[in-house]
């Protein structure tokens, strides 16, 4: 085929078609330049003969007398014959298609897959390979699970209000018992007392937290060391509880009212106490006279705020007991109003649960029972 010829005004051959042009747009191709456009038979791929023919047909005609070279054109608009690698090419797309209709048929929502199981990859395995003592594992596994929950509630019990995991009639004969509560109570304390807490914390649980008071010592005590339990722990502060009844004369409010700037700075270096603290502690101690002189004592101004009747909310999960109170944070304002240092809600609450304000034992632990009844005697006296 030919690219581009010139053969009559106004007529050229693009790719042996006829083509009407006019007569500003004639420009002779510069002799060995690219056709504009690849053949569509090479764009096929055609055997090389065929190419050769074609190459032979197209000098032939640039040779060819004017009469001849118009006669090509209609030549040159048949079709050629399809070779046979075309027809394999062909053949094996149709193929391709529908082998992909059938797998996009298959694929529809509703149809039926085949489910290979384990027996089924056993059998493409030998036994003693690593995938088969995975799924062994597996199934093994699973097995066990389903028997933990059949049997759920009988071998073992746990319960989230309970510091402790019950034993029960299928433990091993072997086993050491479980020792028994010095206090003699009811395992089933508040959750925050596990078998792993210290025995002074769980006798100040059993013996002081929560149960009303109405001392001024310990009450100004209490209110001390919840403001030294910021950044702390309870075990910690009850460790060195004998330390700060030392340094500050038993809590006797009236003597630590009188401490000097001298004698702070002594107890500071003294007890390896901070010296903040300390001065907080004066601090209190002169707002507790000052308290005294306007309510009669610290006993009838903290218990004001509840109505003289211990809170008792009923909290079911420890994770349910609040850090602070709307009534915590009445408290500490009116406190911080005073003059009181260390008194934010947080350390309020605290206060308030060691001074039984608050009843924050959990309802299924035996001591809310035993503070609820110990602040019903206190109302009836």
């Amino acid at each position: 085929m030919c690219n581009s010829n010139v053969k009559s005004a106004g007529v050229a051959q693009i790719d042996g078609r006829p083509v009407l042009q006019p007569a500003g747009n004639r420009v002779a191709p510069p002799e060995g330049a690219r056709p504009l456009k690849k053949s569509l038979h090479k764009s096929l791929s055609m055997p090389a003969s065929f190419d050769n023919n074609a190459a032979a047909t197209c000098a032939a005609a640039r040779h060819a007398p004017e009469s001849t070279t118009r006669a090509a054109p209609a030549a040159s608009l048949l079709p050629p014959a399809t070779p046979a690698s075309v027809t394999a090419r062909a053949t094996k797309a149709a193929a391709a298609a529908a082998s992909e209709k059938s797998r996009a048929k298959a694929r529809k929502p509703g149809a039926v897959l085949p489910v290979v199981t384990f027996a089924a990859l056993d059998a493409f395995e030998p036994a003693g390979s690593i995938a088969a003592a995975q799924r062994e594992h597996a199934a093994l596994a699973q097995a066990q699970r389903k028997m933990r929950i059949a049997h759920y509630g009988r071998t073992a019990s746990f319960s989230r209000v309970e510091g402790r995991v019950g034993a029960t009639a299928t433990a091993s004969a072997t086993e050491p018992a479980v020792p028994a509560s010095p206090t003699g109570l009811d395992e089933k304390r508040c959750s925050f007392i596990t078998p792993y807490s210290d025995p002074l914390y769980v006798a100040y649980h059993d013996e002081e937290w929560g149960v009303p008071v109405h001392d001024d010592e310990l009450l100004f005590e209490m209110l001390t060391l919840s403001g030294v339990q910021v950044g702390a722990d309870w075990t910690s502060i009850l460790k060195k509880r004998h330390v700060y009844r030392e340094a500050f004369s038993g809590f006797n409010v009236d003597a630590v009212a009188k401490y000097t700037e001298k004698q702070i700075a002594s107890l500071s270096a003294d007890f390896g106490l901070d010296l903040g603290t300390v001065r907080g502690t004066v601090n209190n101690a002169c707002r507790t006279l000052e308290v005294r002189r306007d309510f009669g004592s610290l006993d009838k101004y903290v218990w004001a705020f509840v109505n003289n009747k211990p809170l008792s909310p009923g909290y079911k999960y420890s994770r349910k007991i609040p850090v602070k109170t709307s009534k915590s944070e009445s408290i500490s304002k009116d406190m911080v109003r005073r003059g009181f240092r260390f008194v934010g809600p947080t350390v309020i609450h605290s206060f308030m649960e060691a001074v039984g304000l608050t009843n924050d034992h959990l309802v299924s632990c035996p001591r809310h029972r035993a503070c609820s009844a110990a602040a019903a005697a206190g109302r009836a006296n």
